[in-house]
């Protein structure tokens, strides 16, 4: 009785420790998949031509687990936000590989063919893509272990930042 109550702790935290660590690996997958799946959509030369709720719908039917939002202001097409997201919550951003230079008189796209033009306050300007241009689509996902102990040790979240580049079909 003694051994095992000397022993436990330890174990129980190995197990608990592994758990979680299958968690995080299960959920950066999803992550993955669902990047992978968003820029599927994105690229695709179909009609209606993709617009970046479909590219949005695509990740969350992906990635079942996790809540899709998008930081305010609501600038789905740049700049990346830096913080963090809520715990369980992913940021969904299509943007140009490489951002627009100020100045520049014809910026890259950042947007899925069937977007509209514009400029949302706050955010880069809209500019859908037509032709065989490149889109980079980032996933950041904020993963929380359910273990106490595990989230004391790695500081109670952990984030993924998935980005996959894509080149458009149309």
């Amino acid at each position: 009785m003694t051994e095992f109550a000397l022993v436990a702790p330890v174990l129980l935290l190995l197990t608990f420790g592994i758990i979680d660590f299958g968690r995080a690996l299960y959920f950066y997958a999803l992550a993955g998949n669902a990047a992978r799946e968003s820029a599927h959509t994105a690229a695709r030369a179909s009609l209606p031509m993709p617009t970046d709720s479909d590219v949005s719908s695509a990740a969350a039917t992906a990635f079942p687990g996790a809540t899709f939002s998008v930081p305010s202001p609501n600038c789905v097409n740049g700049p990346v936000a830096t913080g963090t997201p809520a715990a369980g919550t992913a940021w969904l951003f299509i943007t140009d590989p490489s951002p627009a230079v100020a100045g520049e008189t014809a910026p890259p796209a950042n947007a899925p063919g069937g977007e509209v033009p514009g400029t949302p306050a706050g955010c880069s300007p809209v500019v859908p893509a037509v032709g065989f241009q490149v889109l980079e689509l980032t996933i950041i996902y904020n993963f929380t272990p359910v273990t106490p102990l595990v989230s004391n040790v790695i500081g109670n979240h952990v984030v993924f930042t998935l980005k996959v580049l894509v080149r458009t079909e149309y």
